[in-house]
């Protein structure tokens, strides 16, 4: 036995306006959840700026360290003036 797919008739004005709300409803959803993901993404950026800022800080007190334990200040001093040539 095949199945038949019921047939309904509608107006084209009732089924356009119909539409209508369905793409005004699907337009609402998508903004607010466009929105929460950009919520989602600035909190995300800011943690992994605090992160990198972390990584980066502890990198150059290691390596100030470093440089501090091995050297006196004034081969520190010859070593950044030939870095910058100051």
């Amino acid at each position: 036995m095949t199945e038949k797919v019921p047939e309904v008739i509608v107006d084209p004005t009732d089924y356009h306006e119909v539409l209508k709300k369905l793409d005004l409803i699907e337009e609402k959803v998508e903004f607010t959840h466009s929105e929460m993901q950009q919520k989602i993404g600035k909190k995300l950026g800011r943690d992994v700026g605090i992160l990198y800022g972390l990584c980066i800080g502890l990198m150059i007190v290691m390596v100030y360290l470093l440089l501090a334990i091995n050297m006196n200040e004034t081969d520190l001093l010859i070593i950044v003036k030939n870095i910058f040539l100051i």
